[in-house]
């Protein structure tokens, strides 16, 4: 037995977004499938960031961050992004020494000042 589908825009839970969880050390032969994955994820939850679970990938090193940027592709090729959780230091390090901007949960957005910082100022500086 089938029902109808409601009418109007499907209900998307934004406060729980698509989660792809990357566990142990990825070979080359995965990285395609959980390309896959992202793609699945995208485009079935309707949501335009999944977020990628790093905390159980291993050592950061030149394979992680071949993974991850092509992860980020993928997600660009399908019209959205990919979101880091819980990324090794040394990870986050490695990415900005390579030049690949991944968003990181938890940490403000680009050109978004983080919340409760305010400029200083100082007396008798002119007003602008």
């Amino acid at each position: 037995m089938s029902s109808a589908r409601p009418p109007g825009l499907p209900t998307v839970d934004a406060m729980t977004p698509a989660v792809l969880v990357l566990a142990g050390p990825v070979t080359k032969d995965q990285v395609t499938g959980l390309c896959d994955d992202l793609r699945t994820l995208l485009e079935g939850s309707g949501a335009g960031v999944v977020v990628c679970d790093v905390g159980g990938l291993g050592p950061p090193g030149l394979g992680a961050v071949d993974l991850l940027a092509r992860l980020q592709l993928a997600a660009r090729r399908c019209g959205g992004r990919i979101r880091l959780r819980d990324p090794d230091p040394a990870l986050c390090a490695l990415l900005d020494l390579v030049g690949l901007r991944i968003e990181v949960e938890g940490q403000p957005e680009q050109r978004e000042p983080a919340l409760g910082v305010e400029e200083a100022v100082e007396p008798g500086d002119p007003a602008v």
